[in-house]
């Protein structure tokens, strides 16, 4: 398909976009008190991730057989795009023409702002707040300002060695991606465990493949804001009922257009700020989608590993899956 093709995706006004069904304000705000665990973990700055323990650590291990190990991570994106407004930068800093001659060293300057859609990152708890507060009933204004968060900061949270657990839609549908705008339901979920054989438990991590990648790459960029696949909210309780510990996929989780009026990215809210579980946001599923059909099974060990930046919302991070 031709660059010019990018515009192509769903009309969110219309019935085909298929993010359904609409969900008033009221029934959210009554999901959100149905699915929170504020008050459970006295380390509350690390959420969900308090749910992984060295059993299940050992459990994680336990899914690896070949070794083989999958990085899911995009390339650093220094090229403006209508899903990348706000470029990483990297440039040159030393040319070996810096400091003394022998041995020559090149060094190089990399930045970036990441919350968004060029980046593969990680959410931490102090990345999302609503009806003004962040996950545990803590005040936004209070513990988040200039100097960084005090409270759910991607420092608390560490390094992360669970079970994951892939769901491939477009594998389960036998399509080569979710059209943007189409929503995962529970339903959906559902029907994922059964036709990849996997059962989503406690402490696991939980990766949803749209194949936006792949989409991107044959049909061109267009602007995730507007129209991407995600979860429904209606799958959120069933992820609440498993004990889930981390969030991901190779969109940023949501559904676009949100089903929630008021509410522009409604499982985010439910995900971070009720439950306390970590997001993965823009990951690169592709490779692992291949790696999880040639090995006939979609759970593996899953390696996280954030920088740790004191008062930081979260962090770029190259997620690994080891089979």
């Amino acid at each position: 398909m031709s660059q010019s093709s990018a515009a192509q995706i769903p009309d969110p006004a219309s019935a085909d976009a298929g993010n359904g069904p609409a969900v008033t304000r009221p029934e959210f705000d009554a999901l959100f008190e149905a699915v929170r665990t504020w008050g459970r973990w006295a380390h509350a700055d690390r959420g969900a991730w308090n749910r992984v323990t060295a059993d299940h650590v050992r459990r994680a291990t336990a899914t690896v057989r070949s070794g083989a190990v999958v990085p899911m991570a995009l390339p650093w994106n220094t090229r403006p795009g209508p899903d990348n407004r706000k470029p990483a930068l990297h440039h040159m800093t030393d040319l070996g023409d810096v400091e003394a001659p022998e041995p020559r060293t090149h060094k190089d300057f990399i930045a970036v702002d990441y919350h968004g859609k060029g980046v593969s990152h990680l959410d931490a708890l102090s990345h999302v707040a609503y009806r003004g507060r962040l996950y545990d009933g803590r005040t936004a204004s209070e513990v988040v300002d200039s100097a960084g968060a005090r409270f759910g900061a991607v420092s608390e949270l560490g390094p992360l060695v669970t079970k994951g657990v892939l769901l491939d839609l477009p594998a389960v549908l036998g399509v080569r991606w979710l059209e943007p705008g189409r929503a995962v339901r529970a339903k959906d979920v559902l029907a994922a465990e059964k036709a990849l054989d996997v059962t989503i438990g406690d402490g696991d991590a939980v990766l949803l493949r749209s194949g936006h990648v792949r989409r991107r790459a044959e049909v061109g960029a267009w602007d995730p804001d507007t129209a991407s696949a995600g979860f429904h909210v209606d799958a959120v309780p069933l992820l609440a009922e498993r004990g889930i510990a981390l969030l991901g996929g190779d969109g940023d989780s949501d559904v676009r257009p949100s089903p929630v009026d008021g509410v522009h990215s409604p499982v985010h809210a439910l995900a971070v700020a009720a439950m306390g579980v970590p997001l993965l946001d823009n990951l690169d599923l592709e490779a692992l989608s291949a790696a999880t059909a040639e090995a006939g099974r979609h759970e593996f060990m899953l390696v996280v590993a954030p920088l740790n930046v004191p008062g930081g919302t979260g962090s770029p991070v190259t997620p690994v899956a080891v089979l």
